[in-house]
């Protein structure tokens, strides 16, 4: 094994314990200071539970693309990460308030928006390959950017869903920058994405011992989202489009349902297809793996795609399809049990 390889396992494994560990402390931590997710008639859960566990897997994060910058085999861009870090840093502390005190939708918003402006700055390059001006290209890649970051935190909705996705997603990043030949540095962050999921999972798993709160899912959200970017600004657009794409849908065609019924789009609800299938399937395992096995064939797909780009239209066609009969079944599940949006 190569000096990056050996510092890759090294470093996925190191962030997997840290976070497993950090959040078995945390739990007796945040139950002393009553910091719970108190169920309410648009909870996914019956019981009260400690929230705001998510702090540990993107401080750990934090920490081991901190460390990952002294590996020179890795080439990590300084001053892209520092960017990187400090916004991601910046957003927990928002949504940390957020957690204990409530935000406005619109102050949640700005920040969203500023942190995101700073990490257009740390992108390696176009996102769109040249097909739009400079200014054009950060524009649109910033305003999808900001509503990754929201439709990541609308999906951590039940119990293990939204590890299982930064799971899916960094092994696929990994992977396809492997395949592709693109550096190390897509990875690490790749890897360490996924370790860091898995460390809290572990937590998170049906019946969920501790949630992520938005301290978690914003800059997990925040974070995935730069590398997929990156990874498009590498040449592998396809690749970052599939990945996500369970995500992607079912947050935006709710999003587009709500808004045709001009409904408050900013409150909580339970109107996902995965929260309504939840309620059908028997709990959120079920739901969770379901997702999980289509997120592996989208991993499956997107690596095809990395290494034979003449399938990139069939590949994009054949993901779209398999997210489509996802959704599909999760919303005939939700009809034969008679919930509603």
């Amino acid at each position: 094994m190569s000096l990056s390889g050996a510092w890759l396992v090294a470093l996925s494994g190191g962030v997997f314990l840290v976070t497993w560990a950090g959040t078995w402390a945390a739990l007796p931590w945040l139950r002393r200071r009553g910091v719970m997710d108190i169920p309410n008639s648009r909870s996914s859960h019956a019981q009260p539970t400690p929230t705001g566990g998510g702090i540990v897997p993107v401080l750990a994060l934090c920490a081991t693309w901190a460390t990952a910058l002294w590996i020179p085999d890795l080439a990590l861009d300084p001053a892209a990460m520092a960017i990187i870090l400090t916004a991601a840093l910046a957003l927990s502390l928002v949504s940390w308030v957020d957690d204990l005190r409530g935000l406005s939708p619109s102050a949640r918003l700005l920040a969203h928006f500023l942190a995101v402006g700073l990490g257009v700055l740390a992108l390696p390059g176009p996102v769109f390959q040249g097909l739009l001006p400079l200014w054009a290209d950060a524009t649109v890649a910033a305003f999808l950017w900001v509503w990754f970051v929201n439709l990541f935190n609308f999906m951590d909705g039940i119990d293990g869903i939204a590890c299982a996705e930064v799971i899916a997603a960094g092994m696929g990043i990994a992977l396809v920058a492997v395949l592709a030949q693109i550096g190390a540095a897509p990875v690490l962050l790749g890897m360490t994405l996924a370790g860091a999921a898995a460390g809290f999972m572990l937590w998170n798993w049906q019946p969920a011992k501790i949630f992520l709160g938005d301290v978690g899912a914003v800059p997990l959200g925040f974070l995935l989202g730069w590398v997929l970017l990156a990874l498009a600004a590498a040449g592998q657009w396809a690749a970052a489009v599939i990945l996500p794409l369970v995500f992607v849908a079912d947050a935006s065609l709710t999003l587009l349902r709500r808004l045709m019924k001009r409904e408050p789009v900013w409150q909580a609800h339970r109107g996902h297809f995965y929260q309504r299938a939840a309620v059908r399937l028997g709990g959120h395992g079920h739901v969770v793996a379901a997702v999980s096995l289509v997120n592996t064939g989208l991993v499956l797909i997107a690596v095809l795609v990395a290494v034979r780009p003449a399938t990139t239209v069939g590949g994009i066609v054949s993901a779209v399809v398999l997210v489509i009969a996802l959704l599909w079944y999760f919303h005939r599940a939700a009809r034969t049990h008679g919930t509603q949006a």
